[in-house]
């Protein structure tokens, strides 16, 4: 018939109408037959881990813990570089970096931001979204000047950070930061992004300093590119404005998010539609903008093209 047709030329998979009749071929018959059984061992676990949690809440006793998920990051085997908490040589290096001055609380962040030679409109709505996500930012024109010497002007008027936002042809693509004033200077590729305004239901950010959540910078040259991202924000936030920047380091791409949470009251009801309670649930509201990082380079003091040193 021609709804059998139909469903023939349709994909199976995850379909909830499939059956393993409706399979003519037998090795595929055999597939869609083994999947809808792993989908039901699964709805029975999940049912009784449920079931579970339940009769220990009513019981008073503690629930037992959900199954965490195995995925590359939590199976990946340890290596010599991720950083031991208890590294005495590690700690005496990060105690006289070139960041020890903020971490001690000796000089406050103050960042300058700039662009290329000829910024486009794109960049301008780049900027201003940044200035929301650095409260301690300041935009300058970039005019004809060359960076070396934008960093001798940042450092004589006591910037902490020099931030250079590329673009080619009206297409954003890196990120120079450089720390001041005796560096290190590390260059990002920047994709994927997304302004706050092409994100759908976007909040607008407030101008108190956000919390700064840093994950997985275990090794060495991770936990040298997390400080450096630390040392452009105020060690103290402002917790009253519930903004969250967000560093999370996967494969080796740093994926850049800003959030505000909020706290919502909700009924929680039981079986049968029976209320067990008020309880207070945390939400996640995307303020932007979202983009995507991934170092090039990193190099020993400030900028410097032709005879600079490479760490990395």
């Amino acid at each position: 018939s021609p709804t059998a047709k139909r469903r023939r030329n349709t994909r199976w998979m995850g379909r909830p109408w499939m059956c393993s009749a409706d399979v003519d071929d037998a090795i595929r018959r055999t597939l869609v037959l083994s999947d809808l059984r792993l989908q039901r061992e699964k709805r029975k676990q999940r049912k009784k881990l449920a079931e579970e949690r339940e009769k220990a809440i009513e019981a008073g006793q503690v629930p037992p813990p959900k199954p965490e998920p195995k995925t590359l990051e939590n199976t990946r085997e340890k290596d010599d570089t991720i950083i031991r908490s208890d590294d005495e040589e590690i700690g005496e290096d990060l105690a006289d970096d070139e960041f020890a001055q903020y971490f001690n609380r000796q000089v406050s962040p103050k960042v300058l931001l700039t662009t290329g030679r000829k910024p486009t409109a794109i960049m301008f709505k780049f900027l201003a979204d940044l200035l929301h996500v650095f409260p301690d930012a300041t935009y300058y024109k970039r005019n004809n000047h060359e960076i070396k010497k934008m960093c001798e002007y940042a450092s004589k008027r006591e910037f902490t950070d020099l931030v250079v936002i590329n673009e080619d042809r009206k297409n954003i693509n890196g990120m120079l930061v450089v720390h001041l004033p005796e560096g290190p200077t590390a260059y990002f590729r920047l994709s994927s992004l997304k302004l706050s305004k092409e994100i759908k239901g976007h909040g607008k950010p407030t101008r108190h300093r956000p919390e700064l959540v840093l994950n997985n910078f275990s090794t060495r040259l991770g936990n040298r590119i997390g400080r450096m991202f630390a040392s452009l924000f105020n060690q103290d936030p402002e917790f009253r404005g519930r903004r969250v920047v967000t560093f999370h380091n996967q494969r080796d791409f740093i994926f850049f998010r800003h959030h505000r949470y909020v706290f919502e009251t909700k009924e929680d009801k039981g079986k049968a539609g029976k209320q067990k309670g008020i309880g207070i649930r945390a939400r996640l509201q995307e303020l932007g903008p979202r983009f995507t990082l991934k170092l090039q380079t990193l190099q020993k003091g400030t900028f410097d093209s032709k005879r600079g040193e490479y760490e990395w």
